[in-house]
């Protein structure tokens, strides 16, 4: 399909593309474009004014350091992928990052743009609330720095004002002895997930301690899964608690059903790769 008619805007810096967005009342940023393309195509939104970012400098830095990760809004996913420092500074980013479409894709979408769309069986966004990411954004009113939590309000909806940017996205500091896993189910390499799940725990004396344990594609809000983290919480990670852990995840997620897999199918899968995860986390 083609895409709508639309005036076409590349400012140069970050207070030239706010400016636009805030004097143009449908106008839309566009970074990678590997979602809003075909949104526009679809004709599922005609902005009369497309911002185009791609000449903003300063964006698309990673860095690490003792406060943790940091990932600049134009971050693609393949500059995650040939970040060697990744692979140990937060490994379940690196693991997950893989598992983003494909190469073609990867190549072109970006941290920012993954995070404005919030579809909640993405990989980053599950990511970010995952591990208590907080989301710094830019618009007229100032900067501000959003947990990841409070960042995505429901499917493809989030806090951000309408001329507010994503420019950052920070991730806490990650400890070496770390036990974490990430497993997603799609019908084929590449396709959204019908369920995923990423996690982490902490040993402290021999049991399991900061359990995180996060869902995408099984719910209509990305979120954490708190009755399983605190089915694991304080218990020597064993079979029986692995398992006890997996029935409690998929007891608490709410999915719809829809034209790509019933409720209890995505339920189904929820138990059975929290079960995995865990038992490749226990394994590391």
């Amino acid at each position: 399909m083609k895409l709508p008619a639309f005036d076409y805007a590349a400012p140069q810096t970050l207070a030239e593309a706010i400016a636009l967005l805030a004097t143009h009342a449908d106008a839309l940023p566009i970074s990678g474009g590997q979602s809003l393309i075909p949104i526009l195509a679809f004709r599922l939104a005609a902005p009369s004014l497309l911002v185009d970012l791609r000449c903003i400098p300063g964006l698309d830095a990673i860095t690490v350091s003792a406060t943790g990760v940091s990932l600049g809004a134009k971050v693609r996913w393949c500059d995650i992928e040939q970040d060697e420092r990744l692979a140990s500074a937060h490994p379940l980013l690196a693991e997950a990052v893989n598992y983003i479409a494909h190469y073609p894709i990867r190549s072109r979408g970006t941290v920012g743009g993954s995070l404005a769309h919030a579809d909640t069986a993405a990989e980053l966004p599950g990511i970010a609330v995952t591990c208590d990411a907080e989301i710094v954004v830019i618009g007229s009113a100032g900067t501000r720095a959003i947990a990841a939590q409070d960042f995505f309000v429901g499917p493809m909806m989030t806090s951000l004002a309408h001329d507010e940017l994503v420019t950052e996205l920070r991730l806490p500091p990650w400890p070496p002895a770390r036990r974490w896993a990430f497993e997603e189910f799609a019908r084929q390499h590449g396709a959204f997930a019908l369920a995923g799940i990423a996690l982490y725990y902490d040993l402290q004396g021999g049991v399991a301690a900061n359990t995180h344990i996060g869902v995408i594609g099984a719910s209509s809000k990305l979120q954490r899964i708190a009755e399983a983290e605190a089915a694991l919480n304080g218990r020597v990670v064993d079979e029986a608690a692995i398992l006890e852990t997996a029935k409690a995840a998929a007891a608490a997620v709410d999915p719809a059903d829809d034209i790509d897999a019933p409720a209890a199918y995505r339920r189904s899968l929820v138990e059975t790769l929290t079960e995995r995860a865990l038992q490749r986390a226990r394994g590391r």
